[in-house]
């Protein structure tokens, strides 16, 4: 496996993982995957703001995906962000999404991030939330009946790790 900057020519793959969360789960509360164009613009984005998109590369696949985006859009947020982290289906509980989060966080910190934020839905399973306890993340609130899809109302963790140590 080796965890690389993601690039135009993954974004096919990306696309397809996060459909398959859209159609399928709660941890997303899109309920239509976006077009190409969408995580074409994402990726210039993040890019142009020096923020990290990562793929989790296994024999020239893409396994799964990490990046941080700006946590609010008002500026005064510039120095906080949000982390997001999808696993192809298949690939869970492999280690992948510990590499992933495990080289977001310091390039975050390279680009001046101070504070990252984990938005988790509360789905029963607490794989995520463990994965951003096991790098420092702290509980930071929850939001009760914030989302509504496959026919329930979903709870969001939040979660906060501050990188200035």
């Amino acid at each position: 496996m080796t965890i690389r900057p993601a690039t135009a020519a993954d974004l096919a793959e990306v696309a397809a993982i996060y459909a398959h969360y859209v159609a399928t789960s709660v941890i997303t509360f899109d309920e239509v995957a976006p077009e190409a164009a969408f995580w074409e613009e994402r990726l210039r984005e993040l890019d142009g703001r020096g923020l990290p998109f990562l793929v989790a590369d296994v024999e020239g696949e893409v396994a799964g995906y990490a990046y941080a985006s700006q946590w609010r859009p008002k500026p005064a947020y510039r120095h906080s962000v949000e982390d997001s982290i999808y696993l192809a289906p298949g690939r869970t509980g492999k280690g992948l999404g510990r590499a992933l989060l495990g080289e977001l966080l310091p390039r975050c910190a390279k680009a001046g991030v101070r504070q990252v934020v984990a938005v988790i839905a509360d789905t029963g399973e607490q794989g995520s939330s463990a994965l951003h306890r096991s790098f420092g993340f702290e509980p930071a609130g929850r939001l009760k009946g914030v989302g509504f899809k496959l026919g329930r109302w979903v709870d969001t963790e939040l979660m906060q790790l501050d990188l200035t140590g």
